[in-house]
């Protein structure tokens, strides 16, 4: 199936203002109270990519993460707002790579590369359903 509706260039942005749970406390690194934690970082930068495209996709179909390399480059203190931009640079059939930049209001916080496939709702699902029962009968 062709994704007419997909295209390099397409991009989204989120913000969001950091709060105590985005803080590295929240991840398990007390030392780092008040700053912002890359897991909520990552957790953004997917957040801006996804809505870049499935929006524009038909009904049964979604994104899936395949891969998120990402370079948190500088702190955010709680408080302080969060903006992720998510740009489409490949699209080639099913797969969509995005590049992604987050910044607050001081400046770059981190940057990103992202890509995403575009598959069945109902076909991933099953697909795990079917892992899961792999498991449920080694259990037996």
């Amino acid at each position: 199936m062709k994704f007419e509706k997909i295209k390099v260039g397409m991009e989204s942005a989120i913000q969001k203002e950091i709060t105590r749970e985005d803080t590295a406390l929240n991840f398990g690194s007390g030392a780092l109270e008040t700053l912002l934690a890359s897991p909520t970082l990552v957790a953004l930068m997917i957040e801006a990519a996804v809505s870049a495209v499935d929006p524009n996709l038909p009904d049964e179909y979604i994104t899936v993460g395949k891969m998120l390399e990402i370079n948190h480059v500088n702190p955010t203190i709680e408080g302080m707002t969060v903006t992720v931009k998510a740009k489409i640079v490949e699209v080639a059939d099913t797969k969509v790579v995005f590049e992604i930049n987050a910044f607050d209001e001081l400046g770059l916080v981190g940057t990103g590369k992202h890509i995403r496939n575009i598959v069945q709702h109902k076909t991933v699902l099953r697909k795990a359903n079917d892992r899961c029962k792999a498991v449920e009968n080694q259990d037996r």
